[in-house]
């Protein structure tokens, strides 16, 4: 099946959304190219990233799933073609 190379950007600002945003993460671990996370103390929230190499349908479940959490936004940016 072709893979994309994709980016999800994620702000996570309610730690109550910690646990099932890291399970579903892991769940999806098999496309995972990477990930990084900053917390910004500051104004209390996460921002994360994820960048994946998986089939658009794969890309498509997990930044919608992240997308229905609580305190959860998600944007999530496509490759071209590679």
């Amino acid at each position: 099946m072709e893979t994309r190379i994709a980016l999800i950007g994620i702000i996570l600002e309610n730690r109550d959304s910690v646990d099932e945003l890291n399970h579903l993460l892991s769940e999806y671990g098999e496309y995972v190219i990477g990930r990084m996370g900053i917390p910004y103390r500051e104004k209390g929230i996460h921002v994360i990233s994820v960048a994946l190499d998986a089939p658009n349908n794969v890309i498509s479940a997990l930044s919608g799933k992240l997308g229905m959490l609580p305190g959860v936004s998600t944007k999530t940016i496509y490759g071209k073609n590679i």
